[in-house]
């Protein structure tokens, strides 16, 4: 154990790599306690919130092999990635990213600001809890945007984040090679998918946006947990955040509708940011991306743990493997098979659909 003293909450003790970051990094005197809080929320790290006298931090730390069922092994490099590409979004949109503090890029650690959940809620904690505002949707995609917009033909950026073996491992082969082994009848399809995205080098990628990753703060949306960070194809952050809504329709009452529109409004003011390429061609290879990232959180490596029903996933399995063999050629085009494809509302004075 490190000279500062540490203390717990329920659960495990930090190890010294842990505990002596924080004298090392100068973040914390050898003398001050740090009171260490594990926090959930993610598969591939070690994620914690120590509070300090006066202050309150969070450290970060890649795990080897990701906290799944299936065996899921990542390098731990992708901390120094995403560290780097939260130190990318804080020169373009200040707010959209907590404040960062220190970084070990050879433990794997970094250290970045506490947002305290009362001013900064988890947008999937919102949603799953009813509360869907398109605004909120509509401001991340226009931060997506804006982001890929800014990174899109920079040669220094393409060079820092060549990070395709990552990208591989955490995104393309648990979601789409995974899948195709799951369901090979559609193997050359979902194949096909992941050769493209891996030779789609246009913008950075942050590759996790997803509604647990993003905090809803009082100066719009924060961007959290870029392990995945690459520099390729756009697309995949767009259909990777949208498929999320699209299963959510599934399962929170009475909101259907509402986090349809918010698919829909993210998507165009997305859309609307895209300079870097023709328009059509983006939305192309996101509406082909959709269905697979659909069915990917079904039968892939990753499946979402809030779809328990067996017709909801027979529904997404359905829905996604029409639209792989008859690809949509807009996100707006698959968002209409999926709405025609769900179970009708109930009716007055039933109970409302799940």
């Amino acid at each position: 154990m490190s000279s500062t003293s540490a203390q717990v909450g329920p659960g495990p003790l930090p190890d010294t790599a842990l505990t002596d970051f924080l004298t090392d990094q100068r973040i914390a005197e050898p003398t001050e306690a740090a009171h260490w809080t594990p926090l959930a929320g993610g598969v591939s790290s070690d994620l914690w919130r120590v509070d300090l006298p006066g202050r309150s931090l969070c450290v970060k730390r890649a795990l080897a092999r990701l906290k799944v069922a299936a065996d899921w092994q990542a390098p731990v490099s992708r901390n120094a990635y995403e560290w780097a590409w939260m130190r990318f979004a804080s020169r373009h949109r200040p707010d959209s990213v907590p404040d960062l503090l220190a970084h070990d890029p050879e433990a794997g650690l970094f250290a970045m600001a506490y947002l305290p959940p009362e001013r900064y809620p988890v947008w999937k904690a919102q949603l799953l809890g009813g509360e869907v505002r398109a605004a909120t949707a509509a401001a991340v995609g226009e931060l997506l945007g804006s982001l890929h917009a800014a990174s899109a033909g920079d040669a220094t950026l393409a060079q820092e984040f060549a990070t395709d073996d990552n990208f591989h491992a955490l995104r393309i082969e648990p979601y789409l090679l995974a899948t195709a082994a799951a369901h090979p009848g559609l193997g050359d399809v979902l194949r096909g998918l992941a050769d493209r995205t891996a030779a789609t080098h246009l913008a950075l990628v942050h590759g996790d946006v997803s509604p647990k990753n993003i905090l809803v703060g009082p100066s719009g949306p924060v961007l959290l947990d870029a392990e995945c960070a690459w520099y390729g194809d756009p697309a995949f952050d767009l259909a990777f955040c949208v498929n999320h809504l699209l299963l959510k329709s599934l399962v929170v009452p009475g909101r259907r509708a509402e986090l349809l529109r918010s698919a829909r409004v993210l998507a165009q003011e997305y859309v609307r940011c895209v300079d870097w390429e023709p328009r059509p061609a983006l939305e192309e290879r996101a509406a082909t991306l959709l269905p697979a990232l659909l069915l990917a959180r079904v039968d892939g490596k990753s499946p979402v743990e809030y779809l328990t029903d067996d017709r909801h996933r027979m529904l997404v399995r359905t829905v996604a493997t029409a639209l792989l063999r008859a690809p949509a050629p807009t996100v707006g085009d698959v968002l209409e098979t999926w709405e025609a494809a769900l179970p009708a509302p109930a009716g007055p004075g039933s109970v409302p659909p799940d």
